[in-house]
């Protein structure tokens, strides 16, 4: 049944097991939308929230910190503030740009063109391993979301938007909150601009980070600690369509904090 206007619904997928280099993770999502209730059948509209890290793990992209040699640098930089002197190696090795390195923060862009703390480099939830291995992202998200998509519509005969989400800080607040690493089947952005607000008035400047609100909206129901990677976001009516989360990034030239 189609969700009522004005409600969205937020279905964490149950029975997801850990996930291991190699698997095929878009079979074990299929898996899991099957052992929940209320998310079958699929709706057009719908659309599928995966974690990074479970993305991270089925395509490889782990490092294990016991074959790391950290550079003098990183590990002066370490001791300092009291990090893994390996961790931060494998930081500096994926960044295509330092943006900042102090006071124990370590700022960088990734290949991808996110600028992030730590280059996205984790070492949570990686599973039995844990302190031993690192996730780094994905080598191209959207490709990776696309991959999910096309098996599901594949098994289930119904096309839905999937969104691969990670946790980011920001600048001038405390906290972390989820955006959108990868997209497929939506667009990122909802550009309102030249659109008439709900007293007539034509807005100017407002685009909407749809792939971010579903992201955000979606670790509502993972939650951090509960092994929830996945989850299935209904109502929301995204802007639907083939686009890349490319369009979601800040150019150098509009950017007044690079």
């Amino acid at each position: 049944m189609p969700t009522e206007p004005g409600r969205v619904e937020i279905l964490a997928l149950a029975g997801l097991p850990e996930v291991r280099v190699g698997d095929d993770l878009a079979a074990m999502i299929g898996d899991a939308l099957e052992a929940t209730p209320g998310t079958l059948p699929l709706e057009p509209g719908d659309v599928l929230v995966v974690t990074q890290k479970v993305v991270s793990k089925a395509e490889g992209a782990v490092v294990d910190l016991r074959t790391v040699e950290p550079r003098p640098e990183a590990v002066a930089w370490a001791a300092r503030w009291a990090r893994d002197a390996r961790a931060i190696e494998v930081v500096l090795r994926e960044a295509r740009r330092i943006v900042r390195m102090e006071r124990g923060v370590l700022i960088t862009e990734t290949p991808q063109g996110f600028v992030c703390a730590n280059g996205g480099v984790d070492a949570s939830n990686v599973g039995p391993a844990s302190g031993d291995l690192v996730t780094l992202l994905p080598v191209d998200p959207d490709a990776s979301a696309a991959r999910i998509r096309e098996a599901l519509r594949d098994r289930f005969g119904t096309d839905v938007a999937v969104v691969i989400s990670d946790s980011f800080g920001r600048p001038w607040r405390w906290g972390i909150v989820d955006v959108a690493l990868g997209v497929s089947g939506l667009h990122p952005l909802e550009d309102l601009r030249g659109v008439a607000d709900a007293d007539g008035r034509v807005m100017k400047t407002t685009v909407r980070a749809v792939a971010d609100e579903l992201a955000s909206a979606a670790e509502l129901a993972l939650g951090k600690t509960a092994g929830r990677p996945v989850a299935l976001v209904r109502g929301a009516n995204p802007p639907l369509g083939e686009d890349t989360i490319a369009t979601a990034l800040m150019p150098a030239a509009t950017d007044l904090f690079r």
